[in-house]
Order: C-alpha cells, then sequence, then structure tokens
C-alpha cells in the first residue's frame, strides 16, 4: 500500500513555487525549476506533492528506461528495435516516477554503469541503468542542490536539456532518454550555485516564510490532520487534487496550438536586453514559458501579462548583478520596459502619467555626510582580481570551493584509476567491472592446460586443473589479475580563511582613506564569494577591537559589517591585533595557515598594557605566528608627511608591506596569492 503524501492543492500560500512547479509539469522542456529558500518552507513538501497530483502514464512493460509506447521517437533503442521488428509492445499504468539524488551520489549511479553481475557470469558488456533511467517522464529531484559536485550538476543538467543521457564508459557506448523535470532546492546561506549552472535551470523562485499569523495557524493545522489521519486527510482534498490533475492534462493538449505574437516576441528580447542577462537562453525560456502560461490559463494567444508571469520566473536568477547585490527581480523596471514597447505600439494618450517620483530616502547628489565623531563611509568600487590559486594545503583542512586537494584517506570518490602495483584504497567496484568481462575467458584458461594461475586468485592448495583429471575444488567466484586493480581517487575542496584586521579610527578619515580601504576589501570579500573561502572581519577604534564578524562563509554577511562600519576615535592597532590572534586560537589548526590581512597607518595611541602601543602591536605578530598565520600590512598613509610607522609595523611583525596607492587589482591579489600558494 502507498502511503498518501501531502496533496498539493492543500499547500498554504507560495504562489509563485506552485506556479512554477505547474508549468514545469504542463511542459517539460521549461528547463526545471530552482526553489531558493529558507528552512521549512514547504519546498521538498511541494516537490512530492507535485508527484502525487500528475496523472498516471502508460510505459512498455519491463523497459528499464519506462518509455511511451505512443511515442517513438522518444523511446529506447531497444524498443524501437522491437517495435521495427513488428513485435507489440505490452503497456501498464503507474505514477509518475520521482527519485531523489541524495547529495553524495557517485557518477557511476547518476548516469549508469556496466552490469557487473551480467559481465561475470556471461562475459558480455550490458549497461545497468542509473538514476537518469529511472527518472525518465518523472521528477528528478535534487535536495541542496549548490552542495552537489559541480560535475554532477553539469551531468544532471546537460541531461535536462536534450532529453537523454550519452553513456560512454567501460567500454559502453549508448544512449537512453532521459526527459525528466528537474527540480533543485537549495537554502542561499549554505552556498550558491555558479552562474554558469544558475542559467541552465528554466525557471527559479525564491520562497520565503509566511508572515500572517492566520496563513502560519492554517499551515500547522492541515499538517498535523495529515500526520494524524494522512488517508482521510488525502480524500478531503481528492476533488480539489483531480481537477488540477484535468487542467495539466488540458493544459498539455492545449500547449502545441498556443501561439506568441511576433510582438511579444519583440517584447521578450527586449525585457531580457533591459535587464542585461548574457546569452539568449533567457529569451528562450521567457517564450516558452509565455506559451506555458497561457495554455494553463485555458487560452490558445498569449498575451503581454503571460510575458510578464514569464519574466518574473525566468529572469531573476539570469539578471547580471554586480558583487554583493542581493538575488531580486527590478518590478519598476519591468514595467518601465513593458510601457515603453506599449508606447510603441499605439499613440500615447494626452494624459500621459507623470513619471514616477524619486525615493524619499535618496540623497541630493554631492550632499555631504553628516559630521560627528563617527562617520560611516561609503564603499569604493570593487574591482576584479585575479583566480586566487592555492598550493599544498594539509589534509585536515576542511572543505571549501577553492582548491582542489588530492586526498588518501578522504574526500569525495570521484573515479578511478589503474592501481600500479598499490594495495591501498582499492575501489572494489571500478575493478570488478575491469575483471568482469574477462571471467569467462579465465574460467575456461582454467580447463586448458598449460595453465598459469592468476597471482590474485585464491586457490585451494587441493584444487588442480581439470584436464589433468583430477577433481579439484571449486574456482573461485572471481578471477582477477593484478592489472584488474583499480583504486579510488579523492579530491576534496580546501577551505582558505582570510581575517581582515581594519583599522576604524579617526586618521582613516582623512583624505577619505576609508573609502579606498573598503574598496579593497570588498575586492577580494568577491573573489571570497566566489571561490566559497572563510572570512573574518575584525575592526578597532576608539578605545577597543571589536570581531565584527567570526569566520564564516557567508561573505555576504561580512560584505554588509564592512558597508556600516563607522569611522572615528583613537587607534588601538594593538588590540586589533590580540583579537585577531585570539580568534584564529579560538578556531584551532585545522585547514590551511590562514592569511592576516592588517589595514591601518600604524598610528598606534591606545596601550594595551601601559606599554609603548607601537611595541605592543609588534609583539602581538609574535603570537600570530604561533598559530600560523601570515600577515601582510596594508598602508592606509597617504599625502605627505609620511611617518612611515606601518613600515616598522610591518618589519616588526615580519609581514609583508604592501602601500595603499599599490592596492590595484594586480598587486592585491599578488599579495594573497604569494602567501596561498
Amino acid at each position: 500500500m502507498i502511503r498518501p503524501v501531502f496533496p498539493f492543492t492543500a499547500l498554504v500560500g507560495q504562489a509563485a513555487m506552485k506556479r512554477a512547479l505547474l508549468l514545469n509539469a504542463v511542459n517539460p522542456r521549461l528547463g526545471g525549476v530552482l526553489v531558493r529558500g529558507q528552512k521549512g518552507t514547504a519546498k521538498s513538501t511541494a516537490v512530492r506533492a507535485l508527484a502525487g497530483l500528475l496523472p498516471e502514464i502508460d510505459v512498455v512493460d519491463g523497459c528499464p528506461f519506462g518509455c511511451d509506447p505512443d511515442d517513438a521517437a522518444a523511446q529506447c533503442d531497444d524498443c524501437r528495435a522491437r517495435a521495427a521488428e513488428g513485435e507489440p509492445l505490452l503497456r501498464r499504468r503507474q505514477r509518475v516516477p520521482l527519485v531523489e539524488l541524495p547529495v553524495g551520489a557517485t557518477e557511476d549511479r547518476v548516469v549508469g554503469t556496466l552490469d557487473i553481475e551480467r559481465a561475470i557470469k556471461q562475459g558480455e558488456r550490458h549497461f545497468e541503468p542509473g538514476l537518469l533511467a529511472a527518472s525518465n517522464r518523472g521528477i528528478l529531484y535534487v535536495d541542496e542542490v549548490n552542495l552537489l559536485n559541480d560535475h554532477l550538476v553539469d551531468v544532471l543538467l546537460d541531461a535536462a536539456a536534450l532529453g537523454t543521457n550519452y553513456v560512454e564508459r567501460e567500454g559502453l557506448s549508448l544512449r537512453h532518454p532521459a526527459q525528466f523535470i528537474l527540480v533543485g532546492t537549495m537554502n542561499p546561506e549554505e552556498g550558491e550555485l555558479r552562474p554558469q549552472l544558475l542559467d541552465r535551470f528554466g525557471l527559479a523562485v525564491d520562497v520565503g516564510g509566511l508572515d500572517g499569523p492566520a496563513e502560519r495557524a492554517d499551515v500547522v493545522r492541515r499538517r498535523i490532520a495529515f500526520e494524524r489521519a494522512p488517508e482521510t486527510f488525502a480524500r478531503q482534498w481528492r476533488v480539489a487534487e483531480a481537477a488540477e490533475r484535468r487542467r495539466i492534462l488540458a493544459a498539455r493538449r492545449r500547449l502545441p496550438r498556443v501561439r506568441v505574437p511576433g510582438a511579444l516576441l519583440d517584447l521578450i528580447t527586449r525585457i531580457c536586453q533591459a535587464f542585461e542577462v548574457d546569452g539568449l537562453r533567457a529569451d528562450i525560456v521567457m517564450y516558452k514559458a509565455t506559451g506555458t502560461v497561457a495554455a494553463y490559463a485555458g487560452r490558445t494567444q498569449a498575451t503581454e501579462d503571460d510575458v510578464r508571469i514569464a519574466a518574473d520566473l525566468a529572469l531573476p536568477h539570469r539578471r547580471r548583478r554586480q558583487p554583493f547585490e542581493q538575488p531580486g527581480f527590478d518590478r519598476q523596471q519591468l514595467d518601465e520596459t513593458i510601457a515603453r514597447w506599449r508606447a510603441e505600439q499605439s499613440p500615447p494618450a494626452a494624459d500621459e502619467a507623470d513619471p514616477p517620483p524619486a525615493h524619499e530616502d535618496q540623497a541630493p547628489d554631492g550632499q555631504p555626510p553628516e559630521e560627528g565623531s563617527e562617520q560611516v563611509f561609503e564603499t569604493g568600487v570593487p574591482f576584479r582580481v585575479r583566480p586566487l590559486a592555492t598550493g599544498a594545503v594539509p589534509e585536515a583542512a576542511p572543505r571549501g570551493r577553492r582548491s582542489k586537494a588530492r586526498a588518501s584517506a578522504y574526500g569525495a570518490y570521484v573515479r578511478s584509476q589503474p592501481a600500479g602495483g598499490a594495495m591501498a584504497d582499492l575501489a572494489f567496484d571500478a575493478t570488478l567491472r575491469a575483471a568482469a568481462p574477462h571471467q569467462v575467458a579465465r574460467r575456461a584458461a582454467l580447463t586448458s592446460p598449460p595453465f598459469s594461475p592468476s597471482p590474485l586468485a585464491e586457490r585451494s592448495p587441493k584444487a588442480t586443473r581439470t584436464g589433468e583429471g583430477t577433481e579439484g575444488e571449486a574456482p573461485p567466484a572471481l578471477l582477477l589479475e593484478r592489472w584488474d586493480l583499480q583504486r579510488k581517487v579523492r579530491e576534496a575542496r580546501t577551505g582558505n580563511l582570510i581575517v581582515f584586521v581594519v583599522d576604524a579610527s579617526g586618521s582613516m578619515g582623512a583624505e577619505r582613506r576609508m573609502v579606498a580601504v573598503k574598496g579593497a576589501v570588498l575586492s577580494l570579500l568577491l573573489d571570497a564569494y566566489q571561490r566559497r573561502d572563510e572570512v573574518a572581519l575584525v575592526a578597532f577604534r576608539g578605545t577597543g577591537a571589536e570581531v565584527l564578524l567570526p569566520p564564516t562563509s557567508s561573505v555576504e554577511l561580512a560584505e554588509r559589517c564592512l558597508r556600516l562600519l563607522p569611522t572615528g576615535g583613537r587607534t588601538p592597532l594593538a588590540h586589533g591585533l590580540r583579537a585577531g590572534h585570539e580568534l584564529l586560537a579560538r578556531r584551532g589548526a585545522d585547514g590551511a595557515p590562514p592569511l592576516v590581512m592588517l589595514l591601518s597607518d600604524g598610528r598606534a595611541n591606545v596601550p594595551l598594557a601601559g606599554g609603548d602601543p607601537l611595541q605592543e602591536a609588534v609583539a602581538c605578530g609574535a603570537a600570530l605566528r604561533r598559530v600560523s598565520a601570515t600577515t601582510v600590512v596594508v598602508d592606509t598613509e597617504i599625502g605627505f608627511p609620511r611617518l612611515g610607522l606601518a613600515r616598522q609595523l610591518a618589519a616588526g611583525l615580519g609581514a609583508r608591506y604592501v602601500r595603499l596607492e599599490e592596492l590595484a587589482a594586480g598587486p592585491l591579489a599578488g599579495v594573497v596569492h604569494d602567501h596561498l600558494a
């Protein structure tokens, strides 16, 4: 008995997520949907409910790919060959498959591999289907898709776009249908997908929690009722589920007849151009989505409103963003683009509305910042830095996304290679696949003297060749040769920690130095964002230092802290270095040696323990070296006269010295590159 799933029509709120899922159910060629949102926003529940909502399908009985018996173009080679020979294809009815891809899945499990059992018994190479085959004509659900290995995401998106899975491995060369609705869910707090992978998802929606008390209470009531009596709760929603199922079927039949006028195509391309999306995939997806929206609405003619809905689903994740700009969709810009397009379609009315007023909180150009003991400077324009490559890192380094480390005893098993005589960390699956096709021939060799037994075949001392006429014991189940052995190739991403110790004292306000400092730090944060590094932010001003942000992979939080960092007061330099040391000491010795970026003019004037402030700061350098930290001093002093205190500080700390005016992309990237490499 199949346990009921939570009904799709019983979900409360989340209209955008439900619409994106339903549009993909009507037209799987949209390319799937990415659902981004916080924990507990019904992402997984909605995907499983969609599988229960979809109508049952007819499949070829016995076909591992669930081919459609009425669609010869989408059938596998075996089904087409059987039909061409006049063999009737028996059919059976089944529910739409829902395949959940675990984050730790291997490529063999996803794309399929050699059927080891058949190869051993019959000495033939046959294909054992993977998860892509099982999801054909169904839903492939990847929870936490942003944590999946990038090469697996590439495989999934390629198959979703082509509708076919191509397999070239272990002597196998074949293809099979893989037409599925790809649904990925993720929590943005755990890291974003690369822009190239984001673009491959057809639609994307951002979901959040329900704010209204009434809606939240409704969610609780329905969930408790479902957990208490699932069958009874499902029966209460059976009529609504059946009506939605009929609507999906009707939309599928209507979709080929939907017409998107040429004027709307012009509007689609203008919108994509206005939002500066890269490539043409956005235009194509918007065109398909526009027709699908019309089909789901019961129409065969697309309208301007359909384009608006399609843009809201197809553009947010493709919109070109500035560094650290949060994902979002500017609906005012969309309205203005549509208004300009509409004005070109018909003459403007005489009483045309005035342009929207400027935001009330927008400050006039050139207005100086408010005077006071502390002020918040804006962040300078960030610049691109060269990719920061790392060298050898310890095997105990935490996982990240910057550096690939070949690991001997940990990390993801990504592939195999010949062992070359090594007997450690053997890849048993790959060894079996390498040896399986030779089993029949090797067993035949046992009966054909002269025979040289395999050095790895565990034969009993009593066993003899059957050709000698002496009855021996049964040969081992698997006959191995040394060249069959394969070992695992493991790969892990190592994490790097960059600790920014920023001088926020009043002297940094002179010549607006803090603007340049924030711009430099923001540039490195941008690179850390792309590489998923850990960052930490320490600021010192007044009479002490503060850890604004402990080590975290959320560089968005670091950027927010940096942007709001005020400037003013005295310069407790030693306090800042001590705070950085204490932060690293609490972190422990795991991971690659951290990099401490100290940005200051070196004008220390607040003692730590009653001594000379600058000498106390130098003494903190020894503590940083004890935690294996490398320090770089960025001298923020500009203009004349120069006191050169930061250079003296760098010499005392044994740190590399860089001047503020040298903080261009090349030198700054070189500082970090030299440390990491």
